[in-house]
Order: C-alpha cells, then structure tokens, then sequence
C-alpha cells in the first residue's frame, strides 16, 4: 500500500512539476477591466474560445461602458455583437438579464458570495469558480473542457466522469493552496499543449504518465 501511495505522490508531483515549468505565472486570458466584465465574459466562454470572447467583449463594453448601459442595450444590438461565438442568442438574453439583475439589486461590487453570483442568469459553478478565484483569489478548479480532458488523460479522473466528480477529485488531490494556480495551469495546458486534436506528445515530459499514450 505504501508503496501504491508513494507512486501516485511522485506522479502528482512529476505532473505540479511540469506545470510549473511551462506555466510560472499562470493568468486567466480573459480580458476584463470590471467585476462584472469578467463575469460576463466567463458567460459568454462556454463553447467557445477565449480568443473570440476578448474579441467581442471589446466591442460590446466599449459601447456599453456601464451596468445601465448594457440594462438598456437591446438583445438584438448584443446578438449583432457577440454572434460569432457560440449559442449567442441565449447568451446575448444573459447579458442583459445580469446587468438588470445587478442594477435592481444595486450592486456596485460584486460579492464575495457563491450563492449570490450562482443565482444569476448563466451563471454556474465553472463561472463563478473562475470569478471568485481571479477577483477573490479564492481557492477553486474551474472544470473546463480543457481540464476536463487533460484530468482524463493524466489519470487524475477517469473517462466517465462529470465536471463535478472531476472537481472534487481534484480537489482532493489538489493542494489547496495551488488551487487556482492548478486550475489556470490546466486550462492553458490543454489549450496550447495537450489539445483536443494533434497533441503534442512527442516533447512532452508526462508522456509516460498519460493514458493517451
């Protein structure tokens, strides 16, 4: 047993390890300059990149610069907008309906309170994971598609596993002090290295610990 445990510690190790060396300060891509903006752009990711989400968002908080003003932006001037990412029309009805919200609520900052932000139009676990951990620096792991695929390959969880058992069975091997840092890791990791399609496996130093391999 001692020596099972010892083995699954080296190769969460080996795994920290590589991380840390490709990604030392691992940051969220998004681009914000408000609370709210990078609450709404983590809205607007799901299926998408966060390439086209900074190119939209661009435009849509430049015209719209306020709560009041994205309130009283029409769903069809959003759709126009974000169209090009996907699901836009829901999305665009998610924009404006969590500015109302934060308006009628009078929220000029927004709080440190899960159960609040999750209670908002289009906002799940993953978006107000991402939100409390890059605005609070609270300690969470966003599941992603990236997270999700490189945990499953990295044999951190298994093939047939949801967002939430991939969640808590990283955090339970996790440290929770690296948390965040993990989590922001992962996603960057699967996104330039451990792609979707035509991985780069060839240099890459936790072949032998993959089960892709």
């Amino acid at each position: 047993m001692w020596i099972i445990l010892s083995t699954i510690g080296l190769k969460k190790n080996k795994i920290f390890n590589y991380l840390d060396e490709l990604f030392e300060n691992p940051v969220c891509e998004l681009e914000f300059n408000k609370d709210y903006e990078l609450l709404i752009a983590t809205v607007l990711s799901a299926q998408t990149t966060d390439k086209r989400v900074n190119k939209v968002t661009s435009v849509l908080f430049k015209k719209y610069p306020s709560i009041e003003a994205l309130s009283n932006a029409s769903i069809k001037d959003i759709e126009s907008i974000i169209k090009e990412i996907g699901t836009y029309h829901k999305k665009a009805i998610f924009v404006k309906e969590i500015a109302t919200r934060l308006l009628n609520d009078n929220v000029t900052v927004l709080p440190n309170d899960r159960k609040y932000l999750e209670s908002l139009p289009g906002v799940g676990r993953k978006t107000t994971n991402v939100f409390l951990s890059v605005i609070y620096n609270e300690p969470a792991i966003a599941v992603d598609t990236h997270v999700a695929r490189v945990s499953k390959r990295l044999g951190l969880a298994n093939e047939e596993d949801t967002v939430d058992v991939i969640e808590k069975k990283l955090m339970k091997k996790v440290p929770k002090d690296r948390w965040g840092r993990t989590h922001h890791q992962l996603v960057l990791f699967g996104r330039y290295y451990c792609k979707a399609k035509n991985p780069e496996c060839d240099n890459c130093k936790l072949k032998d610990v993959c089960k892709k391999n």
